[in-house]
């Protein structure tokens, strides 16, 4: 999902349209025209710009931010669950499954994700700033877990992408961890990410243990990063090189 210099947005119009999609997640094509009060004719060639740009999908007369889609996976352990892209349509369960996994408030750059998208109430970005892809682990119909990707597209930094991955309490100790870690880490190898990273607080002891162990190693500490329940503690950012 990475932009060349010259799929930048350069015009107004055609930015309008690309943000009404994005916060809108779906939109039909002809409500989206006329919600932005523009004629057929320069929607049409704004919504086919942005097609061959690869930053809207258009299936039919619904319009989306496009994003890669493809079969779930399917794991068999000792737990049966599926691995897939998320949607729009599933941002206020992804918002639940965070907020559920991360009770213990030891996790504040995934917290502060899941605020901004319940802020937003958009879950994908795919712009010339920023991109941003999320895979969900699923049990029946229950989020179990998810891995999320946030990269930005200045170019001194977009060899880079910032990971949160969680798993909910129910579902912890069967492989889903471990199984949406690599499938974010294939994402950003499969898309030119050089270095991903991974920012905990100290205290979360758990966290650092599980990504070192996976090959993560510790880059750098910030000293008194976060004010938790009024104690100040360092931050541990960690590395993975794809």
């Amino acid at each position: 999902m990475q932009f060349s210099d010259d799929l930048e947005f350069s015009d107004r119009e055609r930015k309008e349209v690309y943000d009404y999609v994005e916060r809108h997640g779906r939109v039909d094509y002809h409500r989206g025209r006329k919600a932005l009060g523009m004629d057929e004719a320069p929607f049409g060639h704004y919504v086919a710009s942005l097609e061959r740009g690869g930053f809207v999908e258009r299936d039919g007369d619904e319009l989306r931010v496009a994003f890669e889609s493809e079969a779930p996976e399917r794991f068999d352990e000792e737990l049966s669950f599926h691995i897939r892209q998320a949607g729009e349509e599933d941002l206020e369960a992804l918002v639940a499954a965070i907020r559920e996994a991360l009770a213990d408030g030891t996790y504040i750059v995934a917290e502060n994700f899941a605020d901004v998208i319940d802020r937003e109430h958009v879950l994908l970005r795919h712009n010339e700033v920023r991109s941003r892809v999320v895979f969900l682990a699923t049990v029946a119909d229950d989020v179990a877990g998810w891995v999320h990707l946030d990269a930005p597209e200045v170019a001194k930094l977009d060899h880079t992408a910032e990971m949160t991955v969680g798993v909910v309490p129910e579902y912890r100790g069967h492989g889903v961890g471990s199984r949406l870690l690599d499938r974010g880490m294939r994402w950003a190898k499969e898309h030119g990410y050089e270095k991903v990273y991974n920012s905990v607080p100290a205290t979360n002891e758990s966290a650092i243990d599980w990504l070192g162990a996976r090959g993560w190693e510790v880059e750098a500490v910030r000293e008194n990063h976060y004010r938790i329940d009024g104690a100040y503690v360092d931050e541990v950012m960690m590395a993975y090189y794809a």
